[in-house]
């Protein structure tokens, strides 16, 4: 290489290596890509600022003569670079680094929820992944490729696939007792897209505010907030949502979890349910329904969801997140007539609808009964359980209550407040590596007996691992 070209492009992070050895395997590569692979390494060596900018680079003529190249395929990666914004190149005065590029980050980070350094974590709303049906479902995908017309790879109507749709409302009105009008269902990414859907819809309707269960899951205040709307936090007693705060708080739509009350464990009593319908009537509101666990109840068949009395005033919503995976994003949203045009609109300009064939996929599924029996064998998992954490809480933490009916992945525990206060309880736990998360964290209401509220999810993890973890709480506290 010359003088002028090496003192060019010489690697200051590499001393005594000149940096376009760097070059060297791209003009290795076979013929047809080495033009490509050039221009490729050049890309690379000023991203990675080992072509510093205001550098100057070699002529063609020369960075050929030493790579051993054609003069016409350095000219040619130095004119791609150069339209790029990589090299700028002035008239009489040669090739020159640019200033446009920055480094890249070197590699991808995962900001999915973790919980480093813990031995056994009690967080609620977690399946067992490991559980999956992968066989079933990978037998539907090779089944949905072999059989998919080519047509249906294109835009798909924003509602969803007819066929899913069809299949849904079809498993939703025998499992879960809804009215399901397959034009009225929409597939969307879980529950929490069917939120931020309807929170659009409303908020340009003119509601400014939606009331949230407290105690009730946070996430719900965090999508509404995403939509710009307020949310007003309303009292539950044992039967639901209290009448008197609902009427006072001057709120039109409500998001509720009645068959299954998420964290207190209750089941809406028929009064409540009734009298929350007849709230929406008269206040020409709407209820969103959570049905998040509906599928699992233990001690008996589970209650109807509330969409079943009045499909013009419930939007019902579900997604296979606690059935399947929640890395799935499938889920669904039983909308009434008057909203049904807007939120399609809205799921139509947010993404276009959810992929085709992850949706062909589980409409083949339902179709051939792996879902029925994915919540039969989940069902016998989570009873099993469920047993196991109120025989370690009996054993280890004696006197501690658990309410809430025999259902869904997490219970609340009462412990007794010899073994509190809950600052306390809650900082040893975490001591011994167990993550617990207490009551108070979902709502506003204080509790003054000194007894520590929990929310223990227990669905993720084996029996062995919840006596475990149990155990060792009450080792940690001094049971």
């Amino acid at each position: 290489m010359t003088e002028a070209a090496e003192r060019a492009v010489s690697g200051a992070d590499a001393p005594g290596q000149p940096a376009w050895e760097l070059l060297l395997p791209a003009v290795g590569a076979p013929a047809r890509r080495r033009g490509r692979a050039l221009q490729e390494a050049l890309r690379d060596a000023v991203r990675a600022g080992r072509l510093a900018s205001g550098t100057r680079l070699p002529s063609t003529r020369e960075l050929a003569a030493d790579l051993g190249v054609s003069r016409g395929l350095v000219t040619e990666a130095y004119e791609q670079l150069t339209a790029e914004g990589y090299l700028r190149s002035d008239r009489g005065s040669g090739t020159w680094v640019g200033g446009a590029a920055r480094a890249a980050v070197p590699e991808a980070r995962d900001l999915a929820p973790r919980a480093p350094g813990v031995r056994v974590d009690f967080h609620p709303g977690t399946p067992d992944l490991s559980l999956f049906p992968r066989a079933a479902w990978g037998a539907a995908q090779r089944s949905v490729l072999a059989r998919l017309p080519h047509p249906s790879l294109g835009y798909p109507d924003p509602r969803g696939l007819p066929e899913l749709r069809e299949t849904l409302a079809a498993m939703l009105a025998r499992r879960r007792g809804v009215v399901a009008d397959p034009e009225r269902l929409v597939v969307c990414s879980g529950v929490a897209q069917a939120s931020t859907l309807l929170g659009f819809v409303l908020r340009a309707r003119g509601l400014r505010a939606i009331g949230i269960e407290d105690p009730g899951s946070p996430e719900h205040g965090r999508l509404f907030a995403s939509t710009s709307m307020d949310t007003v936090w309303l009292p539950l007693d044992e039967e639901g949502l209290s009448p008197g705060p609902l009427a006072d708080s001057g709120v039109r739509a409500v998001v509720v979890t009645p068959s299954h009350q998420f964290p207190s464990g209750i089941s809406w009593s028929a009064e409540r349910r009734g009298a929350l319908l007849d709230w929406a009537r008269a206040v020409d509101g709407y209820v969103l329904e959570d049905d998040y666990d509906g599928d699992f109840r233990y001690d008996r068949a589970p209650v109807g969801a509330l969409q079943g009395l009045d499909p013009e005033r419930v939007v019902y919503a579900g997604s296979v997140s606690k059935s399947l995976a929640p890395g799935l994003r499938l889920g669904w949203m039983l909308v009434p007539a008057e909203l049904l045009g807007d939120v399609v609109e809205r799921k139509r300009t947010m993404d276009l609808g959810n992929p085709v064939l992850d949706q062909a996929v589980l409409a083949e599924f339902v179709t051939r009964g792996g879902y029925d029996r994915q919540l039969r064998h989940c069902q016998r998992a989570y009873r099993e359980r469920r047993d196991a954490l109120l025989a370690a809480l009996a054993e280890h933490l004696p006197g501690t209550r658990v309410s809430g009916i025999a259902a869904g992945l997490h219970v609340i525990a009462r412990v007794p407040g010899r073994f509190g206060p809950s600052a306390r309880f809650m900082s040893r736990a975490a001591d011994a590596g167990v993550a617990l998360r207490p009551l108070e964290e979902y709502g506003t209401a204080r509790h003054d007996d000194g007894d520590v509220r929990l929310v223990i999810g227990y669905a993720h993890l084996s029996p062995s691992a919840i006596e475990t973890g149990v155990r060792l709480v009450a080792e940690a506290v001094g049971a």
